[in-house]
């Protein structure tokens, strides 16, 4: 499904460290079974992250079709672009990710002190506290086709995993994300509720499984979207962090978009959100861990560098 959302009035910079959730826009209670599943349903033709032709899409932040959550449908695809909220920024920007290296051989192997490819700009909108950073770089500003990589921080400096490829809105990317746009919204943004159709692979987010998370219909290129949100990670962009990602909350209002997902790639662009193959969303899942306050770094290369 192609995902889209909205990113509310700024390039949804900093993402809120979930110690710092309650300021702000309210948190519920981090359960998730109080959503009834009809009500899902419903939730997910209202919010679409994926382009989809024909039956409606859940791919949480979603710009096509006759549902999507990242504002005005396009004609003849549906979508369903979840909510998410701008994540506010925890701690010093900039800080705690720099290593003091010893000298000789053992410096030449330990791990950088910064994110290659970040710039002053982007790394100041990290967190402090955040030892985990997806980035997800878009080959261009109008590209739809990106890589992401995670990198963990070691007590030293950063560690770099394995490069994945992604895909992102059909349009590119944008630093002032509105609903319908066909763009990412560029930023930083906080990374603590999961959810899917499938069970919960293990990871230790919260996880909401649910009914609501079945999509049909076809993408921008035609192809399939069921199962584009067996795995889903919400990114908190115009969304209310501590919630389930298919809470259709939008804190700064439905123009900004929302339903801004990491989600499974069907092969196509999304409306706004980010996908990877099916085992690199399992493995994030597994991966990611909420005491550690991961973060997603996104958006074009030139756009980073700054």
């Amino acid at each position: 499904m192609a995902s889209s959302t909205h990113c509310p009035h700024r390039p949804c910079h900093r993402a809120p460290s979930r110690a710092g959730r309650g300021t702000g826009v309210p948190v519920p209670a981090r359960g998730r079974a109080a959503v009834p599943a009809a009500v899902l349903v419903v939730l997910a033709v209202l919010t679409g992250c994926g382009a989809v032709t024909g039956t409606a899409a859940r791919d949480v932040p979603a710009v096509t079709g006759t549902t999507g959550q990242d504002g005005p449908p396009v004609p003849g695809t549906t979508g369903r672009e979840v909510p998410a909220v701008t994540a506010t920024a925890a701690g010093p920007p900039g800080t705690a990710h720099t290593g003091q290296g010893r000298t000789g051989a053992a410096a030449r192997h330990r791990p950088p002190a910064r994110i290659p490819g970040l710039g002053p700009r982007t790394l100041a909108w990290i967190p402090g506290n955040a030892r985990q950073v997806v980035v997800v770089t878009g080959r261009g500003r109008d590209a739809n086709r990106s890589e992401a990589v995670l990198h963990q921080h070691t007590g030293t400096g950063w560690e770099a995993g394995p490069v994945w490829p992604a895909r992102n809105a059909l349009r590119g990317w944008t630093d002032d994300h509105r609903a319908g746009d066909l763009r990412s919204p560029v930023g930083v943004f906080s990374l603590g509720d999961a959810g899917g159709l499938l069970p919960d692979p293990g990871t230790a987010l919260p996880y909401d499984r649910s009914a609501g998370f079945a999509v049909g219909g076809t993408g921008f290129a035609g192809e399939p979207l069921a199962g584009s949100f067996d795995y889903v990670i919400a990114i908190d962009y115009n969304r209310v962090p501590g919630t389930s990602p298919l809470d259709p909350t939008r804190p700064l209002g439905a123009g900004r978009g929302g339903g801004i997902w990491l989600h499974v790639d069907h092969e196509g662009p999304t409306q706004g959100c980010v996908s990877l193959a099916e085992r690199h969303m399992r493995e994030l899942l597994r991966i990611l861990d909420p005491e550690l306050h991961p973060v997603i770094v996104m958006g074009d290369a030139p756009a980073l560098r700054r």
